[in-house]
């Protein structure tokens, strides 16, 4: 059997290590089934995206363990771990990845509070006298 080929996705505080092997189409996220995980269809949508725009959406039995965040932000981090993984697959596919932004770490994430302050940049109240 041919070498899995790993990979990480990330967004906000979610991580996903995606494992790629040569299959029918299999997907399991942290041992469940896709559906399962989810429990919506839109999400499962943009999990296969960068399938969908390769061609390769029954080729490769897809493992994943996703950990941190929420939903939407596991969501994107699979989808990147899964870019990325294609893309040692076959480097053929970086020109129609990268223009889709599926390659792009979303990098926005949660900005600390600062001390002297109420949040990361909310100010205490100011009153004249």
């Amino acid at each position: 059997m041919a070498e899995p080929i790993y990979a990480t996705g990330k967004r906000k505080t979610s991580i996903a290590r995606v494992w790629l092997r040569p299959g029918e189409g299999k997907f399991t996220v942290n041992d469940r089934s896709l559906r399962e995980y989810f429990g919506r269809e839109t999400n499962e949508i943009v999990v296969l995206q960068p399938f969908d725009l390769t061609g390769t959406r029954n080729q490769f039995d897809v493992d994943v363990n996703v950990r941190g965040g929420g939903i939407l932000g596991q969501t994107i981090a699979i989808r990147h771990g899964i870019s990325k993984a294609l893309l040692q697959h076959n480097a053929d596919f970086k020109e129609a990845l990268k223009k889709a932004g599926f390659l792009t770490r979303d990098s926005r994430i949660k900005e600390r509070k600062k001390y002297g302050r109420r949040g990361a940049r909310r100010r205490p109240q100011y009153s004249k006298r």
